[in-house]
């Protein structure tokens, strides 16, 4: 019981530091990308850490079990080098008895891949989807910042505006510049930029919103060109255009896992498949890792770690290219994803023997020699 409380216990401290670790930097990647959607004023600043807390439960599902598989890497890397596995060995401790320790902590894990995979994920990624519709709703108008140039409509227009009330109906200093194509979009022409002094919202009765201009010039042409043209007037409208914001979630991946079950779709049905392919993916990890985890004291504590590192990846990716042929129909559904499990399971089997194999009969050959 002491021996399982200690790899248990060396193996989660591992796995949290290792996944704190692997967290903080994807969360910070998409951080940065939302930070600048909402600099640009696409995106509502005020939501932004309600997304990223709706998408940490698909962050979590994915990060979990590499930091499981790392985890037991380099923890019992850490115990052969030290030398205490080879104490453990010698007190009877076998590679399959290591196993079976080592899966109660992944038991824990693959439990709350599970929770995450089949429940919050695609709960988070519903909520994630309402609050992105709830901001491709909003104009040009509702998400402007005063005092800062917003780029919109794909870098076509930029906006700016001096001062804006409290209940953002009333402008001050207004700049708008905006490139204009040909009817084919495939020549620039002129831009166009428009001052005024102040301006207000107006909604029609078809619902779209202009911006209403007062005193004013707009200015025409290309800088530097002598054909400019410079037109004063008293009231001007500019429609304003709604913000495009880009988030990849797929309306399969929202959907309830019981929904999925008698789905008929096949997006829906490798979506279900690799909703349960999650929690199975920990349980071989921990045996392609702890054969991997032994290491000779030379050799090194991080010999084995490229190769495993590698061995993993071609495990997930295998499974997500699987995953891609299942929803163009290029697989049998009956086949699935199983194979790819099936697979790498054989390759934990016999990276989990072999060692073993090849130790007895070197020592057969011993006996052989020196009988």
């Amino acid at each position: 019981m002491i021996v399982f409380r200690y790899l248990s216990r060396e193996v989660l401290v591992t796995l949290s530091a290792v996944s704190a670790v692997l967290l903080v930097i994807i969360m910070s990647g998409r951080f940065i990308k939302y930070l600048a959607q909402a600099a640009q004023g696409i995106l509502d600043p005020g939501v932004l850490f309600l997304i990223m807390g709706y998408r940490l439960p698909g962050f979590l599902q994915l990060i979990l079990p590499l930091g499981l598989f790392l985890g037991i890497l380099l923890a019992y890397g850490r115990l052969y080098l030290e030398s205490e596995m080879t104490v453990l060995s010698a007190t009877g401790m076998s590679q399959q008895r290591l196993l079976a320790i080592t899966l109660a902590p992944a038991t824990l894990v693959a439990l709350l891949v599970a929770w995450l995979s089949l429940s919050l994920a695609p709960q988070g990624v519903s909520q994630v989807a309402q609050i992105i519709n709830q901001q491709d709703a909003l104009t040009e108008f509702d998400t402007l910042v005063p005092g800062r140039f917003q780029t919109l409509r794909d870098g076509t227009r930029v906006t700016y505006t001096e001062d804006l009330s409290d209940d953002r109906v009333n402008l001050a200093g207004v700049f708008i510049s905006e490139k204009r194509f040909n009817q084919d979009k495939t020549k620039d022409r002129a831009p166009s930029v428009l001052v005024a002094e102040k301006g207000h919202q107006e909604v029609q009765a078809d619902g779209n919103r202009y911006l209403i201009l007062e005193n004013g010039y707009r200015y025409d042409g290309n800088p530097g060109q002598a054909g400019y043209r410079a037109i004063k007037y008293d009231t001007y409208g500019v429609m304003l255009p709604k913000p495009e914001v880009s988030e990849e979630v797929t309306e399969r991946e929202a959907i309830p896992t019981l929904q999925l079950l008698g789905a008929t779709d096949l997006r829906e049905r490798a979506e279900l498949q690799w909703r349960l392919s999650l929690p199975l993916l920990v349980f071989i990890v921990t045996l392609l890792a702890v054969p991997l985890a032994r290491v000779n004291p030379r050799q090194g504590r991080f010999l084995k770690l490229l190769p495993a590192i590698l061995l993993y990846m071609a495990y997930l990716t295998m499974l997500i290219s699987v995953r891609g042929a299942l929803e163009k129909g290029k697989l049998p559904m009956s086949l699935g994803m199983w194979w790819v499990h099936g697979l790498f399971l054989l390759i934990g089997l016999v990276l989990l023997y072999w060692e073993p194999l090849r130790l007895k009969r070197a020592a057969r050959r011993a006996e052989v020699t020196h009988g």
